[in-house]
């Protein structure tokens, strides 16, 4: 009984070690399984209730807060499942894009498996991530569909590759806070107001990569504060490293006003592909208001460690770019310090 009595207070504290706002990749790690973590301790508590033969002041205190903090990961979760009430306001729709965003994994030789993707989906963009070199002959075949490219074929993981049907406006290639980690930016041509869409592969804290998660919620950071300053549709999506209910994702949603399409629909875990149980939803796409994403598909198994994912975006006639909402002085300061992090190392 002492190892049950053990278990479960390191799966009563370890899910609030994120509220520490430690970046070090120990107290980040519980935010990435906390639906995992959750049916852990939901077995935990059918245990204690049926091995527990007498009920003393601190079994009851073990089982109350054993309680408490599944709840607590629950009121996070639970806004990213089909159970959430979804907000489904009738419009008017301009017209939509739609892209197919896929991290393909370096490593992955399956190319023809995404290529059948790309023709299942017929996508009006495609972005890869961890392509390299090899990715981009692959994808050469595309091409005479998507003639209009943006190419960062890198041999680190960190790899990107846009392909387009119509020709992009203000194509950006960034390196935003490591040198080695690129992003791009660009504007979608639309009716009236083109769509900003930034593209984005941070490096996740992980004992393999980076230490802490610094780099990874500066970038998000500084997208956030340059959407922020536009008056404009945007779209940011990717492999963001980072859980939808993290509270750096949370933060950049507030300071940009942006929706997440998961809310109310589902998880779609992307990361790992191959085992079922060790899932997370670390692939993300947010929008401003004045944009809906319509259909949302999380694409079959082709090789990689992660799904790809389809989004139809659609503009809303006759919507303005809504104004940014307000942040408290403790959430400017908190921006401010993520970003300022890594240079102070």
């Amino acid at each position: 009984m002492l190892a049950l009595y053990i278990v479960t207070v390191i799966f009563i504290i370890s899910p609030f070690f994120p509220a520490t706002r430690n970046p070090h990749w120990f107290f980040r790690t519980p935010d990435f399984i906390r639906a995992q973590t959750v049916v852990i301790q939901v077995i935990l508590l059918v245990l204690l209730l049926i091995l527990i033969k007498t009920f003393s002041t601190e079994i009851l205190i073990l089982l109350a807060a054993l309680g408490i903090s599944t709840i607590y990961q629950l009121v996070k979760i639970i806004p990213y499942t089909s159970v959430y009430p979804r907000k489904k306001n009738p419009f008017s729709s301009d017209g939509h894009v739609s892209i197919l965003a896929a991290n393909v994994l370096q490593d992955n030789k399956d190319y023809n498996d995404f290529i059948g993707l790309v023709g299942k989906f017929d996508p009006d963009l495609v972005l890869t991530m961890e392509s390299d070199s090899h990715w981009e002959n692959a994808l050469q075949e595309i091409e005479n569909n998507y003639p209009f490219t943006v190419k960062i074929p890198l041999e680190n993981y960190y790899g990107m590759h846009l392909y387009s049907r119509v020709k992009l406006e203000s194509v950006e290639t960034n390196f935003l806070v490591e040198n080695d980690v690129p992003s791009i930016f660009f504007k979608y041509p639309a009716a009236g107001n083109p769509i900003f869409f930034t593209c984005l592969h941070p490096a996740p804290p992980s004992p393999t990569e980076n230490e802490t998660a610094k780099e990874r919620d500066a970038e998000l950071m500084i997208v956030g504060k340059k959407i922020r300053d536009m008056d404009c549709s945007a779209v940011v999506c990717g492999d963001m490293n980072d859980v939808v209910w993290s509270r750096t994702t949370r933060l950049f949603r507030k300071l940009t006003g942006m929706l997440d399409p998961r809310i109310g629909r589902g998880f779609y875990s992307t990361f790992h592909a191959r085992y079922s149980f060790l899932r997370f939803p670390l692939d993300h796409l947010f929008h401003t208001r004045d944009l809906l994403v319509g259909k949302m598909t999380r694409s079959q198994y082709f090789g990689s460690d992660h799904f790809a994912m389809y989004y139809e975006i659609h503009y809303k006639a006759s919507q303005e770019t809504p104004e940014n909402p307000d942040l408290t002085v403790e959430e400017v300061e908190e921006v401010e310090e993520l970003i300022r992090r890594p240079e102070n190392e």
